[in-house]
């Protein structure tokens, strides 16, 4: 790993001046995703600024909202009692990412900006067009069964790692923002950019700025929800395909769906489609399988990764009855 230097701002203002000051820096929280990729030699920023001492890990909760400092631990968040109570898919989400120790140092902000976990991004020696922009991609002939199968395209399909984003996403989360000229604020979804023809911009955030919080409605909350993870193992494990699956169903119809996969996509993956076609219609097997159908009518496989259609259709369809049933 290369030498770097370490700075400690006391609060955010102090520590976007000094990321405005330093050339190659970068923002450390938990560490759980910036040192790893320091040690694969994928990244090497001459200066980290730790972040945790800035006042942003507050869980706020009110009859209107959740909000959620981006310093707030993984496992803070999946405890808190509002969180389990009101928005349990997001709870569920946080609790299927990686092992009790890494959720105890992961923050909400990190969680967000986590990088793929695609081998060959993380491999130096291989070609890399989300590392290196038009190196080629070796994922393209070598293994890809976990690699997207939604928003792909020609210079990338490497999968979205995040647990949590994809329920917040489903939760139309809002993500604030703060850099040198000011605030903003935007919806989580609109934050990803699927990698098109420049897979190394992979969301909106500038150079320089800082997540601060992400806020959930709880209007938008208040539905029966689940999260559901297919994997290899039952632990420490990424997903082949998870669903996070929030509905309202009122006089035997769907009258709100809320619906988002991970696993399957190059970024947090909303299936708007399957939402619409629920709408209105009567929970059954049959609408079930037909929301599957539509929230993969766009994948685009490849040789290893075909098996994945029908594993999120499945998926999907597993999410909803349970939601339902959860009512």
């Amino acid at each position: 790993m290369q030498a770097f230097d370490l700075l400690r701002p006391s609060d955010t203002k102090e520590a976007l001046a000094l990321i405005a000051r330093h050339d190659g820096a970068a923002f450390i929280a938990g560490g759980t995703t910036v040192l790893d990729l320091m040690k694969c030699g994928v990244t090497a920023p001459l200066t980290l600024i730790d972040i945790n001492n800035l006042p942003l890990a507050r869980i706020d909760t009110n009859e209107r909202c959740i909000r959620l400092g981006a310093l707030a631990r993984n496992s803070d968040v999946a405890y808190h009692p509002a969180v389990s109570r009101e928005i349990p898919m997001l709870s569920q989400a946080f609790l299927a990412g990686a092992s009790p120790q890494l959720r105890n140092m992961a923050t909400v902000g990190g969680n967000l900006l986590q990088r793929t976990r695609c081998t060959y991004f993380r491999d130096p020696a291989a070609a890399c067009n989300k590392r290196r922009e038009a190196s080629g991609c070796d994922a393209s002939e070598g293994l890809h069964r976990m690699h997207a199968i939604l928003g792909t395209s020609d210079s990338c399909f490497a999968a979205h790692a995040s647990d949590a984003a994809v329920a917040l996403v489903a939760l139309d989360a809002v993500v604030e923002i703060e850099g040198a000229s000011g605030s903003r604020r935007m919806p989580l979804e609109a934050f990803y950019v699927p990698p098109g023809r420049t897979p190394w911009i992979e969301n909106a955030l500038e150079a320089g700025e800082l997540i601060t919080a992400v806020e959930v409605s709880l209007a938008d909350a208040r539905r029966s929800s689940i999260y559901l993870k297919v994997r290899d193992r039952a632990s420490y494990e990424f997903a082949l395909v998870s669903v996070a699956a929030g509905v309202d169903v009122r006089d035997r119809r769907f009258t709100a769906a809320r619906l988002a996969m991970g696993g399957v996509g190059t970024i947090p993956w909303r299936a708007r489609d399957a939402e619409h076609l629920l709408i209105g219609k009567e929970p059954s097997e049959a609408v079930f399988h037909a929301a599957a159908r539509a929230a993969l009518s766009g994948a685009r496989t490849r040789r290893d990764n075909a098996f994945k259609v029908a594993l999120a259709e499945n998926a999907v369809v597993r999410a909803l009855r349970d939601a339902v049933g959860a009512r």
